[in-house]
């Protein structure tokens, strides 16, 4: 049969504006992040304003592990199809960027625009050492991103993750807070539309968090973190997924083909449901 959805009138542009908007709306992001079109097209029919996707979950759906093992141009394959099954704005998991040097990460950038990226996260952790990258060679980072945009007359929502309260450090809890509000301000100086300090989970923090950067806050759902009431009211304004949704797919896919091999019924795959 042919494809009957409506030819898409939005640009690049648009949809990176609208993102943008969403941020901004006073109404908190939730971003269940998906790994292939099925499941954005999943998220589009449920109502959701935008879809983003996990570098974990894409890596593992496709025989790789986390940590840009997967090659850029299979990513850019997969994230282009994601954003072509949807009308929604695409925000896409960028680890580091996938490069070594920042002509690799120019060539990248242009790459992501011209699929229709409408957003990228970007984290400031080493994928080799994984360790923080200093905040100035970070924040060089987010001003060639935008630069690149700015030259190819779009826009691209810029979320930048910091993983002060993700990586293995001697800092006591109350460093870790500066440290992020530290990061938070000068990414946001370099360009950055947001800041996501994954891993920040207690209620204190999220809030002050959130008063000092005066940008969009990204927030990880996770175990320990808030919930999503919780996190309207302290003002967060997106909330992502993170790999979980993968997990727990998988999860349940374990216990249904598992009660399938028992022989104990063929309707957990073949209900009303399937």
């Amino acid at each position: 049969m042919f494809n009957s959805r409506p030819i898409r009138m939005s640009t690049q542009s648009e949809k990176a504006d609208l993102l943008k908007k969403l941020h901004h709306s006073g109404k908190m992001l939730v971003l269940p992040n998906i790994w292939d079109a099925a499941g954005a097209l999943l998220l589009e029919k449920l109502g959701y304003p935008a879809v983003a996707t996990a570098s974990a979950a894409i890596a593992r759906a496709h025989g790789y592990e986390d940590g840009e093992r997967i090659p850029f141009d299979f990513l850019l394959a997969i994230v282009s199809q994601i954003v072509k099954s949807v009308d929604l704005p695409v925000t896409v998991d960028i680890e580091t960027g996938y490069a070594g040097d920042h002509e690799t990460l120019k060539s990248n950038i242009k790459k992501l625009i011209a699929a229709g990226v409408a957003g990228i996260n970007i984290e400031d952790t080493d994928v080799r050492s994984r360790e923080l990258v200093p905040v100035n060679e970070q924040a060089e980072k987010l001003k060639l991103i935008g630069r690149v945009a700015e030259r190819a007359n779009t826009r691209l929502f810029i979320n930048a993750r910091t993983d002060i309260f993700l990586v293995k450090t001697d800092l006591s809890e109350e460093q870790k807070l500066a440290h992020a509000i530290e990061r938070g301000r000068a990414y946001v100086e370099a360009g950055a539309d947001g800041v996501y300090p994954i891993f920040a989970t207690d209620e204190s923090t999220i809030k002050t968090l959130v008063g000092a950067l005066k940008v969009p806050v990204n927030v990880l759902a996770r175990v320990g973190a808030p919930d999503l009431d919780v996190l309207q009211r302290l003002g967060v304004a997106r909330v992502s997924f993170g790999p979980n949704v993968h997990r727990t797919t998988l999860l349940a896919l374990e216990s249904m083909l598992g009660s399938v091999k028992e022989g104990l019924s063929h309707r957990p795959v073949t209900g009303p449901l399937a």
